[in-house]
Order: structure tokens, then sequence, then C-alpha cells
């Protein structure tokens, strides 16, 4: 007898011993499925329900019961042909902005459990939507997945790109995390802070607020992303607000007058501090343990960050095998391995091993995602600011 066989027996057990009983678990609300169709709920219309008449409570068990069988059924063979479709996939093609030493290991984790290869292409977040969309609109994309943070990767559903998917694995992530277009799942968050050279800037001098880089001993000692083309750092920049109301653009022009060293992303940051290029710089926390030399991170209490999002291309030649990647990056184990990379992820009491990172997740705010024309602005804005200076 096959697996699936077994299971169809056990849950016709399970369906003659509550035979004639109320269901645990009703399938006929808003949203629930019974063979692939849609029911509605059983809310009163007029003087009738769903059914011309009422339902013997015994019949609406059984009929119950039925739906849940076939459904349950049809969702385990679903379940076996996508990772068998996945396996006969062979791959994936994602496109993402995750550090190569993480990426490393959450391919090592994946292709052990489900022996499908990762093809990874780096870049940071404005170079991975250029991309992508690039190749989406000329027909021709070259990715079945995409990760990066959400603000960027949300200016790319105007053009269609994403197909809905919402991993189970999930379902016990905060809800202030998903995206209300099923589209974007996250499964990590990147706090931005103050990075510090722990050999050029003393405990006393250690900042403990953003408006502290704005002291002259810091000037042209500070390094951060270029905000007239990166992306995230724009938007970094234009949520301040949250803290500091209309005045915002006040400190960021002081920022501006700081003559910070710009790179290309967040990702540069770490490495211009360590190699003592800068004493300061604005980049993700996580970094800090990910990056060998004399780097740390300032007790800054106002912290903003975005989710990192996975999401699959509506045109996905590798659509399976998408699907599990995902899953798996949101799935306990997944969570956990990112996590002992010392990444901030979103499983309930999974934390990296930060000093203070329970403290970090529960101050940080959420960004707000900006317009594609608002983005624009920005960075016209910004240019001006820190480039043309």
């Amino acid at each position: 007898m096959t697996n699936h066989s077994l299971e169809v027996e056990a849950l016709m057990k399970k369906f003659t011993a509550v035979k004639g009983k109320s269901p645990l678990v009703p399938l006929f609300q808003r949203g629930k499925f019974c063979q692939g169709r849609e029911y509605p709920s059983l809310k009163k219309r007029g003087q009738g329900r769903f059914f011309g008449k009422a339902i013997p409570l015994a019949q609406f068990g059984l009929l119950t019961m039925l739906c849940l069988l076939l459904a349950l059924t049809a969702q385990v063979s679903a379940q076996s042909v996508s990772l068998d479709a996945a396996k006969k996939e062979g791959k994936v093609f994602v496109y993402g902005t995750v550090v190569p030493q993480v990426m490393k290991l959450i391919e090592a984790g994946f292709e052990a459990k489900y022996g499908v290869n990762i093809e990874y292409w780096r870049g940071d977040a404005t170079k991975v939507v250029d991309r992508m969309l690039t190749e989406w609109r000329a027909g021709k994309p070259g990715f079945d997945m995409v990760i990066g943070a959400r603000g960027p990767l949300s200016l790319a559903k105007a053009d269609g790109v994403y197909a809905k998917f919402t991993p189970p694995s999930a379902a016990n992530f905060p809800a202030k995390f998903r995206d209300k277009d099923g589209q974007l799942t996250a499964w990590r968050i990147t706090p931005v802070g103050i990075l510090i050279n722990t050999d050029l800037v003393k405990p006393n001098d250690m900042p403990k607020s953003w408006d502290d880089l704005l002291d002259p001993k810091w000037q042209g000692k500070i390094t951060m992303p270029d905000p007239s083309r990166h992306a995230s750092t724009a938007t970094f920049l234009w949520n301040l607000q949250k803290f500091k109301g209309e005045k915002w653009m006040d400190f960021v022009r002081a920022l501006a007058k700081q003559k910070p060293q710009l790179v290309e992303s967040y990702s540069s940051v770490p490495n211009a501090i360590v190699r003592g290029e800068a004493a300061l710089g604005i980049s993700y926390i996580q970094y800090v343990p990910q990056t060998k030399g004399p780097i740390g991170f300032a007790p800054v209490d106002q912290l903003l960050a975005d989710p990192s999002d996975a999401a699959i291309s509506a045109k996905a030649v590798n659509p399976n095998a998408a699907r599990f990647l995902i899953d798996y990056l949101c799935s306990p184990e997944g969570q956990k391995k990112v996590a002992e990379t010392n990444e901030f992820v979103l499983s309930p009491g999974v934390y990296p091993a930060i000093k203070g990172a329970d403290r970090i997740l529960a101050n940080l705010q959420l960004l707000d995602d900006p317009s594609s024309e608002q983005l624009q602005k920005l960075l016209s804005d910004f240019r001006q600011l820190f480039v043309a200076r």
C-alpha cells in the first residue's frame, strides 16, 4: 500500500469516528476550499442561506467532513507532486541582495534537504531591481525568484512581475510583516544602525543618537551608501521623519555637510570601516558579526528596518523549486540556520548571537515605502546635496 493510500485510510477512520458530530473545522467559510471550489460564507442572505433549506446537523457534519477529506487528500497529493516537480526542475535561479557568506549556508541546507540547486546572482537592491525590470520589460526574465528589501522590490509590482504565494511555514510570523498583496514574503529583518571602527572611536565618543553623527569631529570620517543611487538608503533617510518630523530634511542637509564617503551599498560600508577609511558608517547591524576586524555598532535606540522579502516571478521557469526555497527560508530549520549567520529573522523567539538582539527587534520601526515618483524625487534631491556639493 502506498503512503498516499495509508494517509487516505487514516483520514477515512477519522471521518468515521466523528460521523454525526459537529465538525471541528467548518470548511464552508469564506476563503476555504473543497475540491478547489470556493464557497461563500453561511451568513444570512434575506430569508435564506447558502442551501435552500436547513440541513440537519448530522448531515451537515457528514458533508463537511467529506469536503475535509477530499481537500486534505488533494493537498497531500498536490504537495507530493510539487516536490517531485521541484526535484525534476532541479534548480532555481535567484537574484538577491544576501551577502555570499550567508547565501552559501542557505544553499547548503536547501540543496541537502531537497536536492535542488540554487543558481545565485548578487547585487545591491538598486541593481537587483534594475536587472529584474530590464529583463522583464524585454520579455526575457532570467530569474525564478528574487530576494531584497521590501521598498525596492515593491516598485516592480506595477509591472506584474510577481506571482502570489504565501508559504505555510510563515504562518506564525508577526502580521505586521505580511505583504497585503500576497506577492512578497518577509523572512528576515535588516535594522539600519551606526557602525563604528572600535580602534578609531573611543568609548566616550560612541554615538548615542543619529544627531551625534553631526558632531564636527566626524566630518570626513563617515561612510554611507550614495543616497542618490542607492534606493534603500534614500528610503531610510526619508523615513527619519518618523523620529524628526518635519525637521528630517534639516538633518539630511547637515549630514551632507559632514562630507561622508559615499560607497555603492550597505555591504560596502563595513569593509571601509575595518580598513580604517572611515570611523563611522550607516549600514545594517548584522554586518558587524559577519565582518572580521575592529568593528562594532553604536547603542542607538531609534532604529529603522526593512523586511527582506522573497518573491516568485510570474513567469518562473522553475516555479516549484522557487516555492520550496521560500518555504525553506521561513521554516523553523531555515530560520534557525539564517539566525546562525547573525541575521535577524521573523520566527518568534529566534535571535542572532548579537548582544541586545531582542532589544533591537523590540525597538525598531518599519520603513514606509515611497512611491516611484517620490523615490525619483528623493534621488534627485539627494544628488544635489551629497554629490553636486
